[in-house]
């Protein structure tokens, strides 16, 4: 969406901190020994307090109230009671809501707790290209020399990225016009960030695989060659300087 008013971008403020202080405190709460589908219950909780309401399940019918994906599962991880948490565990919680008539989005992979299983390079390494991304967005920049810095970063850092996911606009819905905002160029894509417009930037930083394939279950994301896969995501308004990151309250560079 564009902000064109006040009331707009009171809007989205209110429905990014949900969502942001939301995933902070799911991260938080994180335990080895808590199964994927506590660990939802809790962020619905967490939404409800806001009232907000889950954007996966009321766009998708999404089978919880947030995506949990654990280890070799990229993303729409389903939360579950039969997922036990582990000490080393790869987790990505990404949680979208809507509030009001207005929508965000933001996700966060990490480590539980100690790095038993070597993945928090991959980890940093997401996170700090989607710093260094967004730090780059402003009005009139293309959206493919974006997607080709996230690539290029990705390959200097060891790593990959999934080409068949994407950040989107976001605002009135869940995914709005630009709909592809890739992690890598593709050269056929025009199109140039819009001053004032609001889009959810995310990474999907990865060890071996390219693109991500549907499990059995309809909904997993796993990798098409194996591998692992670090995913960071912030919701942010374009100015025509530095971006306002909306999200700001999950914390995910703390």
């Amino acid at each position: 969406m564009s902000i064109t008013k006040e009331s707009e971008l009171t809007g989205m403020k209110k429905v990014s901190e949900a969502v942001g202080t939301t995933l902070k405190l799911m991260r938080k709460y994180t335990k080895p020994g808590m199964t994927t589908k506590e660990l939802d219950s809790y962020g619905k909780m967490l939404l409800q307090s806001f009232g907000a309401r889950p954007a996966p399940k009321i766009t998708y019918n999404f089978p919880g109230w947030t995506c949990i994906s654990v280890n070799n599962e990229i993303a729409h991880g389903i939360p579950s009671s039969n997922t036990w948490l582990s000490e080393g565990d790869l987790i990505n919680i990404d949680v979208s809501a809507e509030l009001n008539g207005f929508w965000a989005d933001n996700g966060s992979s990490f480590v539980l707790g100690t790095d038993v299983n070597r993945h928090q390079p991959l980890v940093d390494t997401s996170r700090r290209i989607l710093l260094d991304t967004i730090q780059n967005i402003k009005g009139g920049v293309k959206i493919a020399d974006i997607g080709h810095f996230i690539e290029m970063h990705s390959r200097a850092s060891g790593f990959k990225v999934i080409k068949n996911l994407a950040g989107h606009g976001i605002g009135r819905k869940l995914h709005e016009a630009p709909e592809d905002i890739l992690n890598y160029r593709e050269k056929r894509n025009k199109q140039r960030f819009r001053k004032n417009s609001v889009v959810a930037i995310e990474t999907f930083i990865s060890t071996k695989s390219n693109y991500a394939i549907e499990s059995n279950d309809g909904w997993t994301l796993v990798g098409n060659k194996g591998g692992f896969v670090a995913q960071h995501e912030h919701t942010i308004l374009i100015t025509d300087n530095k971006p306002v990151i909306l999200t700001a309250a999950n914390g995910i560079w703390d």
